[in-house]
């Protein structure tokens, strides 16, 4: 492993000349790149100079431990290398992970998508709530967001949303919410206090730059019309909605949400792009059975992942068996405690692909 270390760390130098090389300061991709490749490595270079100074240090202490006469100095040799031992041993378990293969899109923007599911207009509120969820998470990690497109219900819920969230690691953050969302709890239009179980749908797409994915013009259809809702002021008395049909694959994009026919084409071309790309990666990772695997239930749409129970105040998601009795903190965005659970089973699992 540390052989392996040692080559990444002369490629890193070797980066670092390129990225002071004036050519290539000035071809943005080419620059855009490897600077993205640069900013992955730093992490693992970082760790490896930490690696290499507890080692030297572990050395000096053994060779003044085997010349010293000191009591005292032999003593705090003896100190010294314990701790640089245990350092040494920490810091390999940590390059573990650190080398393990990156997900590209770990940095990207991230489009969310939610759905109302099975429950009618309790599953739309529960979706809105997940909206919401989502947003204020955003906000606790500094990331922005938009409204890409949306379909609300008379009674405030969402029949269906697609949202950008934008800010550096989004996309790592968010890429474990793909799948079904149950509720349970008693709905405010139910009279007798009965318990109903909704679902709601969850997509998880990075965003797509034009350089990902090439689209021909010649595939698309594109239709307008006007926008409608819930009702009130939001309703376009004009054709500005677009909807855009890739007829290769039959997907279907829609979106209403601005009053310019510009802007919603602009959105929806976006998703459409993205959609393609994760049909594209999910092709891939069909192919690839053992990486599928290794990764903790990302994308499967038709999985349910996890259950809110509100007579409990629990949250449990089912791919890691991990129950947290914080319903309403995770309502309001604490997601970081889930997120970074399901981050480390993920880590956990690909360590023991490694090493079968």
């Amino acid at each position: 492993m540390i052989e392996k270390v040692k080559e990444i760390s002369t490629h890193y130098d070797q980066l670092s000349k390129k990225l002071a090389d004036p050519d290539v300061v000035s071809d943005r991709a080419a620059y855009t790149k490897l600077m993205r490749e640069h900013k992955h490595l730093t992490p693992i270079i970082d760790k490896y100079n930490e690696y290499v100074a507890h080692e030297k240090s572990y050395k000096e202490a053994m060779e003044l431990l085997e010349t010293e006469s000191d009591p005292e100095l032999k003593s705090l040799a003896e100190d010294t290398m314990l701790a640089d031992k245990e350092a040494i041993a920490k810091c390999e378990e940590e390059l573990k992970i650190l080398l393990l293969p990156h997900d590209e899109n770990d940095d990207k923007n991230v489009i969310i998508e939610i759905r109302g599911g099975a429950g009618g207009e309790e599953a739309a509120l529960f979706a809105a709530d997940l909206y919401r969820m989502y947003t204020m998470y955003a906000e606790t990690k500094g990331f922005k967001y938009e409204v890409l497109n949306l379909y609300e219900t008379e009674l405030g819920g969402i029949k269906e949303i697609s949202f950008l969230v934008s800010g550096e690691g989004a996309y790592s953050r968010y890429k474990f919410e793909s799948g079904v969302h149950r509720v349970q709890r008693v709905p405010e239009t139910e009279s007798g206090g009965r318990i109903h179980t909704s679902t709601v749908t969850v997509a998880v797409l990075p965003e797509a730059e034009e350089v990902d994915f090439e689209i021909n013009p010649a595939d698309l259809e594109i239709d307008t019309f006007r926008s409608s809702g819930a009702g009130g002021q939001h309703v376009n008395k004009t054709e500005s909605a677009i909807r855009i049909t890739h007829v290769p694959t039959g997907l279907v994009v829609e979106c209403q949400d601005e009053r310019s026919q510009h802007k919603n084409k602009e959105r929806a071309m976006k998703i459409l792009r993205s959609r393609l790309v994760e049909m594209e990666r999910e092709k891939q990772n069909a192919e690839i059975a053992s990486e599928r695997k290794s990764q903790v239930g990302t994308g499967d749409r038709s999985e349910r992942i996890r259950t809110y129970n509100f007579p409990q105040g629990r949250v449990t998601d089912h791919r890691i068996g991990l129950t947290l009795y914080k319903l309403e903190q995770i309502l309001n965005g604490a997601l970081d405690e889930l997120i970074d659970a399901l981050i480390t089973n993920d880590q956990a699992e690909k360590l023991k692909g490694t090493q079968e």
